[in-house]
């Protein structure tokens, strides 16, 4: 389709993936008559880049015209309406109008529901944190594109290693690719450990130190996140959904549950085989105890949207929760 719509949180990847784009569509000869970039916050900016796209290719390769920020899914006036109505359906084959939007379309509105049916739609939304399974699947699909090559081991320790940040398992990545100097070899957990920045203390493991009772480690763990600059309401969705994860494990395994594909539906896990190391992990605690965890969280939520010391809250939450689990 010549309508591409590319929307999401995950800034880096949407920028990668205009850049493939471009590298795809256009003949570097000719780029600058047949490359254009628009800021789509106006409506003028928006029939701009309608008429840009409907202008017939200059020389070699195709035109490419990039609607950025477009607010095009969430308000949308009748007359801009109309123009896509007019447009969409009658771009050349070989001009195409690549829209991107951080914001999530509103599926109420025409403007959306006609871009769905006339338009390549792909979502970039960030991965939660405690979602290893899908971090772990988005190692997997970079490395292939990058052409670098994991062992399961490197794939799990990788996705560790750098949560869901896009941009630093593009750079990790970019540099286990030279390490091997493009060679066949296949990338081991050694490798990793070796040249992997080990800024691998995420949420997850606060999440884990917490569990464990380890209220030293953890108030280390949360010092080293913010002065990373992590975002505390972030660390808290992670610790909020990795507690309630465990939660709903124990609740089932006591309620007598035995089917590890329902156990693992009912916590949203996308690969059942994790259960044996959860189970592992939250053997010594009972459900009441997890479940007393996630009204803490959320008060720790709430304060820090009300504008509480980020470090002094979590430290105060952080505590109460280790007592919490003592057993």
């Amino acid at each position: 389709m010549p309508t591409i719509f590319y929307w999401g949180e995950d800034e880096f990847a949407i920028n990668q993936a205009v850049k493939n784009l471009q590298a795809k569509l256009l003949d570097p000869n000719w780029i600058q008559f047949n490359y254009d970039k628009i800021n789509g916050d106006r409506n003028e900016a928006i029939i701009d880049a309608l008429n840009q796209a409907m202008t017939p290719v200059f020389g070699m390769g195709n035109r490419l015209v990039w609607l950025a920020d477009t607010v095009i899914c969430q308000q949308c006036s009748e007359d801009i309406f109309q123009e896509l109505q007019r447009t969409l359906p009658n771009l050349p084959e070989n001009s195409y109008l690549l829209l991107t939007s951080a914001k999530k379309p509103d599926s109420r509105l025409k403007s959306s529901k006609f871009i769905q049916n006339q338009a390549e739609v792909k979502e970039f939304e960030l991965i939660p944190p405690w979602k290893v399974e899908d971090i772990a699947q988005r190692v997997r699909e970079i490395a292939k594109e990058v052409g670098v090559k994991l062992t399961p081991d490197a794939i799990e320790l990788l996705a560790e290693s750098v949560g869901n940040n896009s941009r630093l398992l593009w750079m990790e990545l970019e540099k286990l690719r030279l390490f091997k100097n493009n060679s066949a070899g296949t990338i081991d957990k050694k490798d990793i450990l070796s040249l992997v920045n080990a800024s691998n203390q995420s949420s997850l493991q606060l999440a884990s130190a917490i569990l464990k009772r380890e209220t030293g480690k953890a108030l280390e763990l949360v010092n080293e996140l913010l002065n990373r600059n992590e975002n505390p309401l972030a660390i808290t969705a992670t610790l909020g959904g990795q507690f309630r994860t465990w939660a709903i494990v124990k609740l089932k395994i006591e309620e007598g549950e035995k089917d590890e594909k329902n156990i693992a539906a009912a916590a949203e896990i996308v690969n059942p085989k994790r259960l044996y190391f959860i189970r592992k992990e939250i053997q010594s605690f009972s459900s009441k105890q997890l479940l007393a965890t996630l009204p803490i969280l959320l008060e720790l939520e709430y304060r820090l949207k009300r504008g509480a010391e980020p470090l002094a809250t979590l430290q105060t939450k952080i505590i109460e929760l280790c007592c919490l689990l003592v057993t």
